[in-house]
């Protein structure tokens, strides 16, 4: 069965709810793979960019981006599984 959303096909279940919520997941919780720091302060400082830009819509009367803003900034709270099983801490080694 093939998912459209708004004219777009949507290959799996994350595409079909970024292109029906208008939010990049990645942006703002992170992606599962590594990041370089750099990667990393670039994708934060555009997510807080994109969270602003949505909650002034908000604030304009824009109830949609009052939403997306509420799921973004829930997004940049969480961390996803996967990285952080894989995330090298320090001190958390077998010595520790």
């Amino acid at each position: 069965m093939r998912s459209f959303v708004a004219g777009q096909e949507a290959h799996g279940d994350i595409e079909f709810a970024e292109l029906a919520l208008g939010i990049d997941i990645d942006l703002f919780r992170g992606p599962l793979k590594r990041e370089t720091d750099r990667e990393r302060a670039a994708r934060e400082d555009a997510a807080r960019g994109v969270l602003a830009d949505l909650v002034a819509e908000a604030e304009a009367g824009d109830e949609i981006a009052g939403w997306d803003a509420l799921y973004a900034d829930a997004l940049t709270r969480t961390v996803p599984f996967l990285r952080a099983a894989r995330d090298d801490r320090p001190g958390a080694g077998e010595a520790a």
